[in-house]
């Protein structure tokens, strides 16, 4: 059965773009592009390291904004629309919380994350195998 609302998680990787791309290319429904922006003072953001403050929280915030409207351009580009949201939160809890919240019937992701270093497309690919583990809906990891 087609999936009738289909989520694509971004973090700016390029395979996340590839899954965007892929997704457009083959599904004809409802799709939202989420960007989740890990709280600063957890270990899965730089705020891990660093003490949080409101200058890298707004940065945090403006690259989110950057990277939902680039998903929206690209969609329009491919003459289709999506959905944006950000959320703050843990990243494969969020992704798993919103398929709940937003009857989302598929998710496509890429398989790991940036490519900061290696720490961090470590940490960022438990998120894709916690999506893969635990979401009630079939999952497409592009890699």
């Amino acid at each position: 059965m087609a999936p009738t609302h289909v989520l694509v998680p971004l973090d700016g990787s390029p395979l996340a773009d590839e899954a965007l791309t892929y997704a457009l290319e083959t599904f004809d429904c409802r799709i939202t592009v989420l960007n989740v922006v890990a709280p600063l003072d957890t270990g899965m953001s730089e705020g891990g390291m660093l003490e949080p403050d409101a200058d890298r929280r707004a940065a945090a915030d403006e690259r989110a904004a950057k990277l939902v409207d680039r998903a929206s351009q690209q969609a329009s580009e491919a003459g289709q629309q999506v959905e944006t949201a950000v959320e703050t939160g843990d990243p494969a809890e969020t992704i798993l919380d919103y398929v709940e919240v937003a009857d989302v019937d598929q998710v496509v992701m890429g398989g790991h994350g940036g490519t900061r270093n290696e720490i961090a497309r470590r940490l960022l690919g438990t998120v894709a195998t916690a999506v893969v583990s635990e979401a009630p809906v079939t999952v497409t990891v592009v890699r």
